[in-house]
């Protein structure tokens, strides 16, 4: 093989040999480069076959113009020992480890177990599931499942174990009672273990609240722990709400009212224990309340100031480039008819008149709205600080 020969080959083939016989860097270099770095990799291996062969006469090597470029082949290496062939014995080792190794992840993928967060305390004392809701189109379950529970629901479901999946499962709900009759299955969501935070998607408004536990194939559910009942909002009655703890800190009030903080009917303490914990603050009014021993505030001086107002949103939908006013003031339209206006709502009665026009002025609707805000200011109460 000459140098003119090396020519001739096409550069794949020639990027081929600089692989086969070690030439470094040969994926970026041009044809010429490569055949220069195959003729030099040629000429380095000619002394160490003229060493070789010391019995032979010595022989210089031909301009390089007419040199032979002699390449080794690259099928020409030492001799290797054969590698042993496996066993039936390696191959059933083998076998074995892949089939543990697939029943560990499966087994760490079906545990539903809390694991101990970096800074925080490993021991569980209870199991817990709390859900607040976001928006309305979202809620955010988060969940606590002690190792105990776990071997429970295991020993519960026996030979069902096997097949059992970990799922969520979104219940309809009438009202807040615990395992209410009323309830209704809506949805299930399948989990997995490594997790405690699960965002659920809400299509329309609704009560509901969520469970935790193994579904067997034949449909058995075995419950580990339910939540709190919360009702979504409309759209048009809360904005969307970010979705990660840190965040929270600034609508933290609005999220715990809409995840039922503040109803009557939830005696569920669970979410109140899981806010104080991450936003590391009480929530909700202060515990103190004003005995009957309190000064009214008139004989003493008055520190605390409290003033109020109100506004209210009016909404509606309309022929698709319509002209509305509201109280004789004209009101964007949007592109699909609907239309949304903020009002200043004073401390008396109010009567305005929406009313909604065609472009040509053919055709006319008038719808009038009547309110009436009624603010009372009630007599202050105070205490003394040392009072308990």
């Amino acid at each position: 093989m000459t140098t003119a020969s090396l020519k001739e080959k096409p550069v794949r083939d020639l990027a081929r040999l600089a692989k086969q016989h070690g030439v470094l860097g040969w994926h970026a270099m041009r044809k010429d480069q490569l055949i220069r770095a195959l003729v030099r990799k040629a000429r380095s291996r000619q002394p160490v076959a003229a060493a070789a062969r010391l019995s032979g006469p010595v022989l210089h090597a031909p301009p390089l113009s007419a040199a032979r470029v002699v390449l080794p082949s690259p099928m020409a290496r030492a001799p290797q020992s054969p590698r042993p062939k496996p066993t039936n014995a390696m191959k059933d080792a083998a076998v074995a480890q892949r089939i543990q190794d697939a029943r560990d992840r499966l087994s760490r993928a079906k545990n539903l177990a809390t694991r101990s967060e970096h800074g925080r305390s490993p021991r569980l004392a209870r199991d817990r599931m709390v859900i607040m809701v976001r928006g309305p189109h979202w809620l955010h379950a988060f969940w606590e499942v002690t190792p105990r529970s776990i071997a429970r629901a295991q020993a519960a479901l026996g030979q069902e174990w096997h097949g059992a999946r970990p799922v969520l499962r979104l219940l309809e709900v009438e009202n807040g009672i615990q395992a209410s009759p009323s309830e209704r299955v809506i949805r299930t969501i399948e989990v997995h273990g490594g997790v405690k935070n699960w965002f659920i998607d809400i299509r329309t408004p609704l009560r509901c609240r969520v469970e935790i536990g193994y579904l067997a194939l034949t449909g058995r559910f075995h419950s580990l722990a339910r939540s709190n009942s919360v009702a979504t909002p409309t759209t048009s009655q809360v904005d969307a709400l970010d979705s990660h703890w840190g965040d929270m800190v600034g609508d933290c009030e609005k999220i715990y009212a809409m995840s039922g903080g503040f109803s009557s009917e939830n005696n569920n303490t669970e979410l109140q224990e899981l806010f104080e914990e991450r936003l590391q603050r009480p929530m909700g009014p202060p515990t103190s309340k004003p005995s009957a021993l309190d000064t009214p505030a008139s004989f003493r001086t008055r520190t605390l100031h409290l003033d109020v107002g109100a506004e209210m949103i009016v909404y509606g939908t309309t022929q698709p480039g319509a002209y509305v006013t509201l109280h004789g003031e004209p009101v964007k339209v949007q592109s699909d008819g609907t239309f949304r206006v903020r009002v200043d709502m004073p401390n008396r009665r109010q009567v305005l008149p929406i009313v909604a026009s065609t472009a040509d002025g053919s055709d006319r609707q008038t719808v009038v709205l009547a309110v009436e805000r009624n603010t009372k200011s009630m007599e202050p109460l105070s205490r003394e600080s040392g009072d308990s």
